[in-house]
């Protein structure tokens, strides 16, 4: 064999691996989000919120998870969402309505944590507020989250104040 057709024939055969390689890099340039799974992730109510989550929140991009009924946007990581949390009971902590869905929100240092509230199975955001706004998130969420039927809603103040008195 020529000199010549050797280098033409090991071009030929590097070439679909250089293919299979840069398809590889386009695919996904960055690792899946490590998420723990919920406690009741397995649950078939998670199945229909989960199909329905956006691509994007605000300029956040949905990347691959780890763990089954989880998802991530941003990178790094702006929100994490885990669906098979329990549902949050009776509570002080504040509780905000956003089309429909309620949520309990817990305010950290740096990350806020949500929650549904009246939801079987609840699903659960950690959330970056320094990355990207929390009515962002939840307006956008809530079409998805709302899959999951509500069977209770918070309960205010002035919810309170128009109970009937005891007898």
């Amino acid at each position: 064999m020529s000199a010549r057709r050797r280098p033409a024939r090991m071009i030929r055969r590097a070439a679909p691996v250089a293919l299979v390689a840069a398809a590889a890099l386009l695919a996904g340039c960055s690792s899946p989000v490590s998420v723990q799974a919920a406690p009741d992730a397995a649950n078939p109510a998670c199945a229909p919120l989960m199909l329905a989550l956006p691509d994007t929140l605000g300029d956040a991009a949905l990347r691959k998870t780890t763990s089954q009924a989880t998802a991530a946007w941003g990178d790094p990581s702006a929100v994490v969402l885990r669906c098979g949390v329990a549902s949050p009971g009776p509570t002080t902590d504040r509780c905000v309505s956003v089309n429909g869905v309620d949520w309990v929100i817990k305010e950290g240092d740096k990350y806020y944590t949500l929650t549904t509230f009246g939801r079987e199975p609840a699903t659960e955001l950690l959330l970056d507020n320094d990355r990207i706004s929390s009515a962002t998130v939840l307006a956008s969420l809530s079409s998805a989250v709302s899959k999951v039927p509500a069977a209770r809603h918070c309960v205010g103040q002035e919810d309170l104040a128009s109970l009937p008195a005891k007898g």
